[in-house]
């Protein structure tokens, strides 16, 4: 039991490390001594637990997926609609990004052109945010003649771009870009009869 805590341990150590090392630097110039280094662990020690570099970087991805698939659970009783958790769930994760560096490194190994890989923390926030955008759509909420698959796009876009600003702009929410997002996208996007302001509440 005791190995297997520390097991456990070293291996949290290592996640933690690659992703403020994947965070600052980048996946191309990250190595594995860095990493190591960062952990306080040996290099076999990392070798055990991850193989290569590209092992570390979709665990960190696996990681980022599941706090913000938690921060989608936590929500969703609470949403007073679909576009409602739309809106919250992208302010959160902007704030988890700024707040959390596994979150922030999965977000930018997700869209890191160095990476040749299979669909990773990306693709499942787009298809997250098509499937909700498809329930709207069954629900009544969105607008006659909008695409979600098209507007998808534009908010997994728009995300991307917010964490690039919100490096540069540490003294501002990123939350805040988001506010003034969908205060010009909601009126295109909702159904005339979707009360929608609800959505642009700060609390969820």
């Amino acid at each position: 039991m005791v190995k297997q805590l520390r097991a456990a341990r070293t291996r949290q150590a290592l996640v933690l490390a690659a992703a403020e090392i994947f965070s600052e630097d980048g996946y191309a110039l990250s190595s594995l001594p860095a990493i190591s280094r960062r952990a306080g662990v040996s290099a076999g020690a990392l070798h055990f637990h991850f193989p290569s570099k590209d092992a570390l970087a979709i665990e960190v991805e696996s990681e980022a997926r599941r706090s913000v698939e938690r921060l989608v659970a936590d929500r969703r009783q609470s949403a007073a609609s679909v576009l409602h958790l739309v809106v919250t769930v992208t302010r959160e994760l902007l704030v988890a990004v700024a707040a959390d560096v596994v979150v922030r490194a999965g977000f930018k190994l997700s869209v890191d052109p160095s990476r040749k890989k299979a669909p990773g923390f990306g693709c499942w926030w787009r298809a997250w945010i098509c499937e909700q955008l498809l329930r709207a759509q069954r629900e009544g909420e969105l607008a006659e003649g909008v695409s979600p698959d098209r507007v998808a796009a534009v908010i997994v876009a728009a995300t991307v771009g917010f964490e690039l600003i919100g490096a540069g702009e540490r003294d501002r929410l990123p939350s805040q870009h988001v506010e003034e997002f969908w205060s010009l996208v909601l009126p295109q996007l909702a159904s005339p009869t979707h009360e929608f302001a609800g959505a642009m509440r700060s609390d969820s």
